[in-house]
């Protein structure tokens, strides 16, 4: 190795130590919540939606601290979705999964015009009225987020399209707020969703 290409590499290394170093406990304490939440999720453990609803409420704070005002809403609904499904949890109340089936040309067009249009008055509301930073990429990632929740409720295979569009978007969105760690979250969720639309495209062929 040259010596300027080993200047690099250790200037490179350097670099993400000091940005780990000077990674915020709140970040830390809400992408270990996130990571052990899915991981229980897989698991079919209980815990994962308690777990789930401290991760939101940390991100919806760490959000609000870097003005992603539509993340921090976004982080709501996963609130509201995480006690509802608390609840049927606890109660056994868990219905045998749907088959998984794609949407019509006209349902997914419908889908995602409505996701634009609140991506743009959403977008628009937080730029008119707050010092959001990127409002309407903020704002895509909620109305895509949204999209893809709903769809994957209804276990439709569009879904992880939505989720790669979504995560390709928050990726360097987060990381352009030295969000590092939730950066490499999303990179992980990212992976994630490729991997869950190859189980389903598999699993809807068979």
């Amino acid at each position: 190795m040259s010596y300027d290409a080993l200047h690099v590499f250790t200037h490179y290394f350097l670099s993400i130590q000091f940005a780990f170093a000077e990674m915020p406990l709140l970040e830390i304490a809400a992408c270990a919540s996130y990571a052990l939440s899915v991981w229980l999720a897989a698991r079919n453990n209980i815990h994962t939606w308690w777990i789930g609803l401290v991760g939101c409420v940390l991100y919806g704070l760490l959000f609000w601290q870097v003005k992603l005002y539509a993340n921090v809403t976004l982080q709501l609904f996963f609130i509201l979705t995480s006690i509802i499904g608390w609840i049927f949890w606890s109660r056994g109340q868990q219905a045998q999964a749907s088959p998984i089936s794609r949407t019509t040309r006209f349902e997914g067009a419908s889908y995602f015009i409505a996701a634009l249009a609140v991506t743009g008055i959403y977008g628009l509301i937080l730029h008119s009225f707050t010092e959001a930073y990127v409002p309407f990429l903020d704002s895509a990632i909620l109305a895509f987020s949204l999209l893809a929740q709903l769809l994957l409720m209804r276990r439709k295979i569009e879904t992880w399209y939505i989720w790669i569009l979504v995560n390709t978007i928050a990726i360097p969105l987060y990381a352009s707020r030295e969000l590092y760690l939730t950066s490499l979250l999303y990179l992980i969720f990212w992976f994630n969703a490729w991997y869950g639309l190859y189980r389903w495209r598999k699993e809807i062929t068979q």
